[in-house]
């Protein structure tokens, strides 16, 4: 049976991208950094196929210690890795850092999932051939005026611009996609990276957005996609 890893998968477009795996006849296996959301999240994708087979990981996309934890249970648990979806997300209205003093939103957005695909790069290439690297990014990329910003990647000494920073950590992962895309192609990995649309998640929210992004949110609902449609070009991909 093909296993799946999808991060962030407790909700949005992540949970909906696990339902359609499993209705796939994909072993889904749910990662996130909360357990007892991860845990319903499985309830939901088996109410949704009953008979799949769903499991849960911890992983904290925001402490590199913990990423590699989670490798590590990976290497045990799940030695061959057919999908890995880097699907979990953040945007942070203002600049806080992870536990090893990186920018949230890079932080989580790519630099934790950059570390995650390389430690689980022997899983997915133990598939024989058939491994898929799947990096949910963004047209949000565009907002990445200038590049990356390599001489302040770390949004420390110019202006914090919330979208700008997201837009960086998108046009990331993208560059990271391309650039594995090449690099593991001798190891059978194939990669993507994709955009989902503008889709009506909890990113953003909950306070991340602070208050604006919250109103944002719900003025623009109507005109977004539901996490379903948003989902369904990762699980092409």
């Amino acid at each position: 049976m093909t296993l799946s890893i999808v991060t962030g998968s407790n909700a949005g477009i992540g949970l909906a991208t696990a339902k359609g795996l499993a209705k796939a006849g994909h072993r889904v296996v749910i990662a996130g950094r909360n357990a007892s959301k991860c845990a319903a999240a499985a309830d939901e994708v088996r109410a949704a196929t009953p008979g799949a087979s769903v499991e849960t990981l911890s992983l904290d996309l925001a402490s590199l210690s913990a990423i590699r934890a989670a490798a590590a249970e990976v290497a045990t648990r799940f030695p061959v890795v057919d999908v890995l979806v880097n699907n979990a997300g953040v945007t942070m209205k203002d600049r806080q850092a992870t536990a090893d003093g990186f920018e949230t939103t890079m932080g989580v957005n790519h630099l934790g999932h950059f570390l995650l695909a390389n430690l689980l790069r022997p899983n997915l290439a133990a598939a024989g051939g058939t491994g898929r690297l799947v990096v949910v990014a963004s047209d949000a990329h565009r907002f990445a005026r200038g590049g990356l910003g390599l001489d302040d990647l770390n949004s420390e000494r110019d202006k914090y611009r919330f979208m700008q920073v997201y837009g960086r950590s998108k046009l990331a992962n993208i560059l990271f996609a391309r650039s594995a895309a090449r690099r593991w192609a001798d190891d059978g990995i194939t990669v993507n990276s994709l955009h989902p649309g503008f889709v009506a998640t909890r990113l953003g929210r909950d306070g991340d957005g602070g208050r604006l992004g919250d109103v944002l949110a719900s003025v623009l609902k109507p005109f977004a996609k539901t996490p379903e449609k948003g989902a369904r070009t990762s699980v092409h991909l």
